[in-house]
């Protein structure tokens, strides 16, 4: 027996998609405002450790900015708050997440691990995959309007 999707099944659109980000997004908020951090500093202390080496306050702007599509100003003051947290220091002219900033992070996605596995679970691997297709076109092309518009 074949099983086809309801033909009441909501179609991916820009609201659908909102609706999923803060949700999800809602999730991680609640885990880091207990940890006296926000969504933002997780972004730019995520980038920070993820980079192949320290990176400098304004290539660190550019990376969360290509994320977050934020005003580079407000990202200055997120550097600000975590480098004042002891979350990053300075490298030289650079900034490098501290042991404490590396420890939030692990401590952060210890606690949202299982969330996210009960929210994830059970999709299936073809569903995930179509998903990811769709959501790489729509970032593309939304990353192409917001240059066509800023430019």
């Amino acid at each position: 027996m074949t099983t086809t999707a309801p033909t009441n099944a909501p179609v991916a659109d820009a609201r659908a998609l909102g609706l999923a980000h803060y949700a999800a997004r809602g999730v991680l908020e609640h885990v880091l405002a207990r940890h006296g951090s926000t969504f933002r500093q997780q972004v730019a202390l995520r980038a920070a450790l993820t980079a192949d080496a320290p990176q400098a306050p304004d290539d660190l702007v550019a990376q969360v900015q290509g994320s977050l599509k934020a005003d580079p100003a407000d990202i200055r003051a997120t550097l600000d708050e975590l480098l004042a947290k002891q979350l990053l220091e300075t490298d030289g002219a650079h900034l490098r997440p501290t042991d404490a900033g590396r420890e939030l992070l692990a401590t952060v996605g210890a606690e949202t691990t299982p969330v996210s596995a009960r929210i994830w679970g059970g999709i299936p691997a073809e569903d995930l995959a179509a998903a990811g297709r769709v959501l790489a076109l729509v970032t593309e092309r939304a990353n192409a309007e917001i240059a066509a518009l800023t430019a």
